[in-house]
């Protein structure tokens, strides 16, 4: 059999392929000898990575450090119930390989950083990034533009999405669209917000049909055109795009010429907690048992206050928490809650500032004290 040459199997296979004009035979092939790496196997991965085996590109690498978990299985359909604490890689490998055996699937299970994205991406030919938070974003953008590969863009949130092609030559890159990031906490993460569970398999489908255009060089992509869709009205807009000259990666001068640290540029790196700023779930729960009763302040919002809470707490949200102090003891231990720590650390540090010496954040959140101390409590 020739070097490039379709299998029977696989003849049988992509035949609905070879019979469109902008495929054949020739589009399969190439699509055979061609590599697409998927950065993240969650709601957006999950879709493309099944799109593009499905489609038959030869060898597909997916790029995720963590496990499955329950919480995720109403939108990444690569996983299973039975793969619920297993890795991504390991779970998203066995399902392509199962509905593709002629795809090279490459598990890469460590996560992607300034000190190694420019490895991880040498010898692929695009990516299509699935990643959820915005350093992971600016890092592919950046590690893409130097290493001259096109990806294809997507993101979600609650009821919307986006999708585009940046980093292609002559095309625009993210930060020609976005040239920084929001300020940290603006954004809420899905976790925080909420996404509807079909919305990343339209958005993801999206990716994995422009990254088969681009291998295909068929059709008009996304290159300069970001399409925005609306889940809730089903309206597709698009909005043009061009490259800025002063772009400080892809521009004519471009200031960023490596891998920069993107948690501080995107001003979330971890922060310096001082030892008397947390308190860890088991120290609240003894204290609790013991019948102290310290002001719990849940910051979450009221529709991630009716799926679980601590009993006794009192509910202000984040944004609220400035017009609502006066509410508050001063002259009592106050402990701030929320879903994993990050907003109720900031609650804990504007009160402290606002003369509440005694505040203090739970280490963990909520997500803690259901994983040590409350296994009934549910988990989202």
């Amino acid at each position: 059999m020739k070097p490039n040459a379709l299998s029977p199997e696989e003849l049988s296979r992509y035949s609905r392929h070879l019979v469109l004009p902008h495929v054949g035979m020739a589009g399969q092939q190439r699509l055979k000898h061609s590599s697409v790496l998927v950065v993240g196997a969650g709601g957006l991965g999950s879709p493309a990575a099944l799109y593009l085996a499905a489609a038959g590109v030869g060898r597909l690498g997916i790029v995720d450090d963590d496990v499955v978990d329950a919480t995720n299985l109403q939108r990444q359909v690569l996983h299973g119930s039975a793969a619920v604490g297993t890795a991504k890689t390991e779970s998203s490998a066995a399902r392509l390989r199962d509905l593709n055996p002629h795809v090279e699937v490459v598990p890469i299970e460590y996560r992607l950083t300034s000190a190694n994205a420019l490895d991880v991406f040498r010898g692929w030919d695009l990516v299509v990034d699935g990643s959820d938070n915005f350093p992971t974003r600016y890092l592919v953008n950046d590690a893409c533009v130097l290493s001259d590969l096109p990806y294809v863009y997507g993101a979600i949130f609650r009821f919307d999405g986006q999708v585009s092609v940046f980093a292609a030559r002559g095309g625009p890159c993210y930060r020609c669209l976005f040239r920084e990031p929001p300020p940290p906490g603006l954004v809420p993460s899905c976790d925080q917000a909420g996404v509807l569970g079909a919305l990343p398999g339209v958005i993801g489908s999206l990716q994995a049909l422009e990254a088969i255009k681009l291998l295909l060089g068929a059709g008009d992509t996304l290159v300069g055109r970001l399409v925005i869709f609306d889940a809730l009205t089903a309206e597709f807009r698009e909005l043009s795009l061009q490259r800025d000259p002063a772009c400080p990666v892809c521009g004519d001068n471009p200031s960023v010429t490596e891998l920069i640290d993107y948690e501080h540029f995107c001003g979330i790196s971890a922060p310096t907690v001082a030892h008397d700023l947390e308190v860890s779930v088991e120290e609240l729960a003894a204290t609790l048992r013991a019948g102290e009763t310290p002001q719990v302040v849940d910051v979450r919002e009221p529709l991630e206050w009716q799926i679980c809470r601590i009993e006794p707490s009192v509910l202000i949200p984040l944004g609220a928490l400035e017009a609502r102090v006066e509410e508050l003891d001063r002259g009592r231990p106050i402990v701030t809650v929320c879903h994993t720590g990050v907003r109720s650390l900031r609650a804990a540090v504007a009160l402290r500032a606002a003369g509440f010496p005694q505040a203090r954040s739970l280490a963990g959140g909520v997500d803690a004290w259901a994983t040590r101390i409350d296994p009934t409590m549910p988990r989202y």
